[in-house]
């Protein structure tokens, strides 16, 4: 099982013209992953779609989406999880938000993180982050 960050799903769904190489990137690896997510990712996705108007979603086609995104694994917000997020934040000096997203994957035993956010090869206790928007 894979874990995908946030911006994976908002490509997903973005209309913006400038997206649409990530966008086709997106789909597939969504296709093609057997993949899990946390309640922080379904947070995330509804403040960036309902904020950001050149995405150009309706309310109805974020709703859709996110039901979508939870038909998957996913993990619970848990003072455990925060904890474990703090570990990581200072064991790697990244944002809490990161270590977060990294906890939660951990939390799912998935071996790979597709995120643009964090380091692309850096294997961070397990996880291995990939960024696949990166030109070839």
């Amino acid at each position: 099982m894979v874990f995908f960050d946030t911006n994976i799903y908002i490509y997903v769904v973005s209309a913006a013209v400038a997206d649409q190489r990530k966008k086709h990137i997106a789909q597939r690896l969504i296709a093609d992953e057997d993949f899990g997510l946390s309640v922080q990712v379904l947070q995330e996705f509804m403040h960036v779609t309902l904020r950001k108007q050149e995405l150009g979603l309706t309310r109805d086609e974020i709703s859709r989406m996110i039901h979508f995104m939870a038909e998957y694994p996913v993990v619970e917000t848990t003072v455990s999880l925060a904890r474990k997020a703090f570990d990581l934040k200072h064991s790697y000096q990244i944002s809490y938000w990161d270590a977060a997203i990294l906890a939660a994957a951990q939390e799912l035993n998935c071996d790979i993180l597709y995120t643009e956010d964090l380091n692309h090869g850096q294997n961070y206790d397990g996880v291995e982050v990939n960024n696949p928007f990166l030109a070839p």
